[in-house]
C-alpha cells in the first residue's frame, strides 16, 4: 500500500512484513512505473499508473533484490 501522510511523506507499507518504511526516492518523477528506494533501503519496482493515482492504493509492487540481502 502506497499512502502520503498529512505533511506529504509518501510511505509504504508491507503487510507480510508488517513494514511500513518512508519513500525515500524516486527513480520516476511521478513514482509510478519506477523504483521506489524506501528508508531501510529495499528498492520496490511500482506499476504504471497515471500520474494522478489517488492515494492510499494497494498496488502489486516487486522487491528488487540488493547485494547483501537476506530477506
Amino acid at each position: 500500500m502506497i499512502r502520503k501522510d498529512s505533511k506529504g511523506v509518501l510511505t509504504a507499507y508491507v503487510p507480510r512484513k508488517d513494514l511500513e518504511e518512508p519513500i525515500v526516492s524516486m527513480a520516476e518523477p511521478g513514482m509510478w512505473g519506477g523504483l521506489v528506494t524506501l528508508g531501510n533501503g529495499w528498492q520496490l519496482e511500482l506499476p504504471a499508473m497515471a500520474v494522478d493515482t489517488r492515494l492510499p492504493v494497494t498496488v502489486e509492487a516487486r522487491r528488487v533484490a540488493t547485494a547483501g540481502d537476506d530477506d
